[in-house]
C-alpha cells in the first residue's frame, strides 16, 4: 500500500487566490510543506483565467470593506509581481462616464468612497475626457482612475505557480477533491492526503467543499455568466478603460469596455444568471443536480428587498444576443459598431455567494474558519486584482 502524502498546508483550488495563499504561506514557512490540488490539467481554466485581467484601483467598494483595503494594496503588489516576473502591465487609467444627469450624484458618490479609501482619483468635465480618451462620451462629468491597468490574468497565475514550486510547494494539477474533513483531503487520483491545515479556494464550489466541514451552511453559489467580445480595431485606438456608472443594489459594474495588454478593445462582462456552475456554453458538462439546487435558490433571490432582481434580468438576459450587448457599449462609445465586435471571448462564470437567511448576495469578500481549515466563500472580482494582499489577509488569520 503507498504511503499516504501529507503537508502542513493543503489548498483545494489552484486559481489565483489558492496559489496565492500557497505563495504567502510558503513565504512565512521556509521549511514548511503545502500542497496545491487543481482539479483542471492545466491552470487558470476558470475564473482566474477568464477574467478581464483589468487591475482594479480599489474606489467602488465601502470604505469599511475587506475589498476596499485589500484591492489598494492588491494593485500595488500585482504590479510589483509583474515587474518581478517580467510580466507586461499596461497602464490604461480608467474612465467612468455618465450617460444622464441622473447619474451625477452617484459618480459623486464614487469619488467620496475613492477619497475615503485612499485611492487617487479626479473628477473630470467633458473636456478633460475627450484629452483623456477621445472615444468616450459622458453626461457633465466622468471619473479619472489612473491606477487602474491591466495585465495577461493567465500570465500572472502561471507565473505565481511557478514561485510556488521554486518556494517548496508541490502542484497536483488534474486532480479532482472527492472529500474532505478536519485533518484529511481524499483525490481521486492520490488517495487520502493528510493536511496539518485546510484552505478552501475553490472558487465555484467553495461552499460545496465548506459544507463537508459544516462550514457556511447559510450560503450558496449563484454563478453569473460574463459574456466577452473583442474588437477588430487596430490595437491602441481605444486607450482607457470606459466604464458606466454601476447600479449600487448589485454587486456587478456593467457591461463596459476594456482595453486588453496587448490594446485591444473588448466589450463585457454580463452577468447573466447561469445554469450550472460551470456553463460556460452549450451543454457540455450539464449538471442537472447543479441547475435543479440553483432553481431552488432563485426564489429566495426574486423575493430579495435589497436587489433589483426583476430589473436585473430585464436588463442581462437580451445581452445574449450580440447586437445588444454591442449597442449597449455604444453609449459610452459611440464609435463601437456592431460588425466591428465578432470575435467572441471565453465566458466567464462568477462565483457570486448567496446568504440564503438574508436573501442577500455577498457584496465583499467572505472567508470563514473552520475546524483546521479556512474557508474562502466569497473571492469574486477584484479577487484577482486582490489576490496577493487577500492571501497575506488569509495566512494571518491562519497563523492567528
Amino acid at each position: 500500500m503507498p504511503m499516504r502524502m501529507r503537508a502542513d498546508l493543503v489548498v483545494i483550488g489552484g486559481g489565483i487566490v489558492g496559489l496565492a495563499a500557497a505563495d504567502a504561506w510558503l513565504h512565512r514557512n521556509p521549511q514548511g510543506s503545502v500542497i496545491v490540488i487543481e482539479k483542471e490539467p492545466q491552470l487558470a481554466a476558470h475564473a482566474s483565467g477568464r477574467n478581464s485581467g483589468v487591475l482594479h484601483a480599489g474606489f467602488y467598494y465601502a470604505p469599511d470593506s475587506l475589498k476596499a483595503r485589500l484591492t489598494r494594496q492588491g494593485n500595488a503588489q500585482l504590479r510589483d509581481f509583474c515587474a518581478e516576473a517580467g510580466i507586461a502591465v499596461r497602464a490604461t487609467g480608467k474612465v467612468v462616464v455618465a450617460q444622464s444627469e441622473d447619474e451625477l450624484p452617484a459618480l459623486r458618490e464614487l469619488h467620496k468612497r475613492a477619497v475615503a479609501n485612499g485611492v487617487e482619483v479626479e473628477l473630470i468635465d467633458e473636456q478633460q475626457l475627450r484629452a483623456l480618451e477621445p472615444l468616450a462620451r459622458t453626461h457633465g462629468s466622468a471619473l479619472w482612475s489612473p491606477t487602474t491597468a491591466v495585465a495577461d490574468p493567465t500570465a500572472v497565475v502561471e507565473a505565481l505557480a511557478a514561485r510556488v514550486l521554486a518556494r517548496g510547494g508541490l502542484l497536483l494539477k488534474g486532480t479532482e477533491v472527492l472529500g474532505a474533513g478536519p485533518g484529511w483531503v481524499r483525490t481521486a487520483k492520490y488517495g487520502e492526503i493528510s493536511a496539518g491545515h485546510i484552505i478552501n479556494a475553490a472558487g465555484l464550489y467553495a461552499d460545496v467543499v465548506a459544507h463537508w466541514f459544516g462550514v457556511g451552511t447559510d450560503y450558496r453559489m449563484l454563478p453569473f455568466k460574463g459574456l466577452y467580445w473583442y474588437g477588430s480595431w487596430e490595437p491602441g485606438r481605444l486607450t482607457r478603460h470606459v466604464y458606466p456608472v454601476p447600479d449600487a443594489r448589485n454587486p456587478f459594474l456593467g457591461v463596459h469596455l476594456t482595453v486588453t495588454v496587448h490594446g485591444r478593445a473588448k466589450i463585457g462582462p454580463t452577468a447573466i444568471p447561469a445554469l450550472w456552475r460551470e456553463d460556460y456554453g452549450g451543454i457540455h458538462g450539464i449538471s442537472a443536480a447543479e441547475t435543479l439546487d440553483i432553481a431552488r435558490t432563485y426564489p429566495r433571490f426574486f423575493t430579495s428587498k435589497d436587489h433589483d432582481v426583476a430589473g436585473l434580468m430585464r436588463s442581462e438576459l437580451p445581452k445574449y444576443s450580440r447586437k445588444h450587448l454591442v449597442r449597449q457599449a455604444a453609449s459610452l462609445v459611440p464609435s463601437v459598431r456592431v460588425e466591428d465586435f465578432t470575435e467572441k471571448g471565453r465566458v466567464g462564470v462568477r462565483a457570486q455567494l448567496f446568504h440564503l437567511p438574508s436573501k442577500k448576495l455577498e457584496m465583499d469578500f467572505v472567508v470563514e474558519q473552520g475546524e483546521a481549515s479556512t474557508h474562502i466563500l466569497n473571492a469574486v472580482s477584484p479577487g484577482w486584482t486582490s489576490s496577493l494582499a487577500f492571501a497575506g489577509y488569509v495566512i494571518d488569520a491562519v497563523m492567528g
